[in-house]
């Protein structure tokens, strides 16, 4: 397991895809990329879907992403991603009340159970007390990342 801190935008593109029984639909994925600005997210998944769509696609819509962290699995088998809300348990140092602060993951795994024990494997590591208060399967086809200056596709790092 490994975690990436960075500013992410969830990119909607919208193309022409052929199905298994060779019929054409128009279908409309959902990627996040890692950029600096609007701009940026969209030259950089036209840059990307350019190599895997033949043919016309649009960028239908870009959204700043609610996570700013993400977890990527090293198991091959974890195809699907996972949006994760967990809250952090603080103690108020004046009133000496509970606080829970919610913060957002996106979590790589090959099923529910899978990113359940992902986020308990990186959050183990650290000191701050969490409930993970609901984990589910998002529609996202892929991330792309930043790495050392060079785009990395995640499924092509391994």
């Amino acid at each position: 397991m490994r975690s990436r801190t960075a500013i992410w935008f969830l990119c909607k593109i919208r193309y022409e895809k052929t199905m298994e029984d060779g019929l054409q639909k128009r279908v409309t994925e959902q990627y996040v990329v890692d950029a600096l600005s609007f701009t940026e997210a969209e030259a950089r998944i036209m840059e990307e879907m350019s190599s895997y769509i033949s043919g016309e696609f649009e960028v239908w819509e870009i959204d700043r992403a609610v996570f700013k962290e993400i977890f990527f699995s090293d198991d091959d088998m974890a195809d699907k991603w996972y949006k994760a809300k967990l809250k952090f348990i603080t103690i108020d140092e004046k009133t000496e009340k509970e606080k829970k602060t919610v913060v957002y993951y996106l979590v790589q795994a090959a099923s529910f159970e899978g990113a359940r024990k992902n986020i308990d494997e990186v959050m183990g590591g650290t000191m701050i007390d969490y409930i993970i208060d609901t984990v589910s399967e998002t529609p996202i086809i892929d991330v792309f990342e930043y790495v050392n200056n060079r785009r990395v596709r995640i499924r092509e790092q391994r």
